[in-house]
């Protein structure tokens, strides 16, 4: 019997290491990876000159506490700003610990403000993480069963919807901030309408509110940008990234700029172990090889490549509602709850997920190449056939 609490629903496979973008377990078995451990091992698997930078970190230093000046943290900061145009940086280990400082600074914002109780207007079918705040912040109805009360100052509407939120305006005046992720992930892949971000900006410009993206799942590259918010032209005055930053190394990021810049001082926020020099160096060396190597015009290539073949072999298949996403991010929403495929492609040696009940999600690492995304998409349609036919 197993000592780990009971906390996932796991799949009947235990891997013992990988190849780019190749999973093998520990009966020999060979696994093409359409996830990339949910949008986190950017590099592929044991990508050599990351696992190289890795060792050569380890051999040095691995932890030092923020007491201390940590030059590798200073340096991915400077990086981090120069391809967002942010201002500051905060470091955390989790995208649920960078939302979680988000909120924080939110919150700040307002009392600096001189209003007394701070409000976030939030998504519905958004996903933040699952501590008790982003819980509360997620649009997520199962996540937030059983931890009741929840965390107050929460304003929830529809996805890509600038009338409600400014209803909301109009009538709730402690409202400080928005809080949104400019592509949906667990909600389903689901995406904003082209002009939204620039509507959404100049609504928090006129109110004074902080716009707050979420680019956990959709930033580092994955989109065919640096950042999502970046096919947009707008720049918002917080960001949280982290899943890719660190390519399976735990890293967190909170980006300021703007009027959010400057909000935190000593003492207002921390991490034990946010920003060590070997999480940093592993962000670092992730950005330098995805510019080096040309991986987000990869990402956006082969992402429209796997879209366009999709759309190819499901055309006319009764039950498949939609193909979409951005880059690298891509969903196959159906007719019906889809769970059962994620057994049924691990039989056939691929690794895939569903969210929302009803959404194929693939998240491939920004190294998959157009012949392994093939295999990836003639693999994957008869199984959707065969399911959508029983």
């Amino acid at each position: 019997m197993s000592h780990l609490m009971n906390t996932y629903a796991r799949q009947p496979v235990s891997f013992t290491h990988g190849e780019g973008v190749w999973l093998f377990d520990n009966a020999g078995n060979r696994y093409l990876d359409g996830l990339s451990g949910v949008a986190v091992n950017t590099l592929g698997h044991a990508h050599p000159r990351f696992t190289a930078a890795l060792k050569k970190q380890i051999d040095t230093l691995i932890h030092c506490s923020n007491i201390y000046q940590i030059s590798s943290q200073e340096a991915l900061a400077d990086k981090l700003c120069e391809l967002s145009s942010m201002q500051e940086v905060f470091f955390s280990n989790s995208g649920c610990e960078a939302n979680e400082a988000a909120i924080k600074l939110a919150r700040m914002f307002g009392h600096k403000h001189e209003i007394e109780n701070p409000c976030i207007i939030v998504m519905e079918k958004s996903f933040h993480g699952r501590t008790l705040a982003t819980l509360s912040a997620t649009g997520n109805r199962k996540v937030q069963v059983g931890f009741e009360p929840l965390v107050s100052g929460f304003v929830r509407v529809p996805y890509n919807d600038l009338q409600a939120i400014r209803q909301v305006a109009e009538h709730n005046h402690n409202v400080v901030a928005v809080l949104i992720e400019p592509l949906q992930g667990e909600g389903g892949i689901r995406t904003l309408d082209t002009d939204y971000l620039h509507q959404l900006r100049a609504i928090c410009d006129e109110q004074n509110w902080l716009l707050m993206l979420d680019e956990v799942q959709s930033g580092i590259g994955r989109t065919g940008k640096w950042f999502a918010f970046q096919h947009s032209d707008i720049l918002p005055d917080v960001m949280t990234l982290a899943k890719g930053l660190g390519s399976g190394v735990p890293i967190g990021a909170c980006l300021a700029s703007g009027k959010a810049a400057g909000v935190f001082g000593p003492g207002n926020h921390g991490s034990t172990f946010g920003g060590n020099p070997l999480a940093c160096t592993a962000g670092l060396t992730t950005l330098n090889i995805i510019a080096e190597d040309g991986l987000m015009a990869q990402a956006e290539s082969t992402g429209l490549f796997i879209r366009e073949k999709l759309a190819d072999q499901l055309a006319g298949v009764s039950g498949v509602v939609d193909i979409r996403g951005q880059g690298l991010m891509i969903g196959i929403e159906l007719n019906k709850p889809c769970g059962d495929l994620v057994k049924q492609a691990l039989a056939k040696g691929m690794l895939i997920n569903v969210t929302a009940d009803t959404v194929v999600r693939l998240l491939p690492s920004l190294i998959m190449t157009e012949e392994e995304a093939l295999q990836l998409v003639n693999g994957l349609t008869p199984l959707i056939k065969d399911f959508l036919q029983a």
